[in-house]
């Protein structure tokens, strides 16, 4: 029988190797049926890849943790954007921030819009119920949907605009008749294999990330905020890592700016799962912190972006730096303030 440490081992090992096959299969997909990789890693792959962030989230409140849950979704934004400054630092050569599409800022304003209102809502404690259920996380879910609207319009037209580049050359006519309908096939079952590992494994995840916040005695929102966060967002970090060596920049940042945005989202479903009123109006205030880190830390990466000089410095640039540092300081006062 495995112990709590050994469960959320494995849990972890089975997120880590389907994670590195969702981004391969997800460029495939971006590439076999032309929506581009901006839109297939904003929705498809973030979606994806939040998976652990979803069911861990509904089971932590199933089993009436509902610290571990929302410490899971706020705190993944805070490992998302530190992997945002990874992939910077380890790639710095391949300036990956500004290769990646301006496009990027919307989808980056709506996850920071999201997170704000959700910090905002635990801070006020929800005062507006429908049933059991807050107005506020029902009206993060109908903001996400228009927001992803609105980032799909704008792709849409970037898109079109390639393709009547690409009509202008002699051989696109040609190249685009030759969609292999078998390879989208393949990758979309191997993108939904990969996904369906990922959901077996979150249940568990959970149920250790329980039996460890009790077993140590460490306060349930640290535990969501950093173990289970950290952990549920391995499927970010190693396709976003697998999309840079691919060269596919804008299926890595919009994974990542895209899970955040999608995290939020979750609220909804988790608020529904638990039964005894608003959920933001059952957690710790602490969570509040880690939104607005996670918004600053956001805010960093969307000027990183939009940055466009040509000089950079030797080791690292301060906008990195800032996320790796304010990444740190947020986990130790959430720790200071838990224990």
């Amino acid at each position: 029988m495995l112990t709590a440490g050994g469960m959320f081992l494995l849990s972890a090992v089975v997120i880590l190797i389907a994670g590195t096959k969702l981004s391969h299969y997800a460029d495939q997909i971006a590439e076999h049926s032309g929506l581009g990789r901006l839109w297939i890693g904003v929705v498809l792959l973030a979606g994806a890849t939040s998976l652990p962030e979803v069911f861990t989230a509904v089971s932590a409140v199933l089993l009436d943790e509902p610290n571990i849950a929302v410490g899971n979704l706020v705190g993944a934004g805070l490992s998302n954007m530190l992997t945002l400054a990874l992939i910077d630092m380890v790639y710095r050569q391949k300036r990956i921030w500004q290769q990646a599409a301006l496009e990027h800022a919307l989808i980056a304003a709506l996850a920071i819009i999201l997170t704000g209102l959700a910090g905002l809502l635990i801070v006020i404690r929800q005062p507006l119920p429908l049933w059991h259920v807050g107005l506020g996380t029902l009206a993060i879910a109908v903001i996400y949907v228009f927001g992803v609207r609105v980032v799909f319009r704008q792709e849409d037209m970037r898109r079109r605009a390639q393709e009547l580049e690409r009509l202008v050359a002699a051989e696109a006519a040609s190249v685009n008749s030759l969609v292999p309908t078998g390879a989208l096939k393949r990758a979309l079952m191997g993108f939904s294999l990969a996904a369906l590992c990922i959901l077996v494994a979150a249940p568990v995840l959970a149920e250790a990330a329980k039996e460890l916040a009790e077993a140590t005695g460490i306060s349930t929102t640290f535990i969501g905020t950093s173990l289970v966060a950290v952990t549920t967002t391995l499927p970010e970090l190693v396709t976003t890592f697998a999309a840079v060596r691919l060269g596919a920049y804008d299926l890595a940042v919009g994974n990542l700016f895209g899970s955040n945005a999608f995290n939020m989202a979750v609220l909804l479903p988790a608020d529904l799962a638990y039964q005894k009123g608003p959920l933001l109006a059952a957690v710790e205030p602490t969570h509040a912190v880690t939104a607005f880190v996670s918004i600053l830390l956001m805010s960093v990466g969307v000027m990183g972006i939009i940055y466009r000089a040509e000089r950079r410095f030797m080791l690292i640039e301060p906008d990195s730096l800032l996320m790796i540092v304010s990444y740190g300081l947020s986990m130790w006062l959430l720790f200071r303030i838990g224990a």
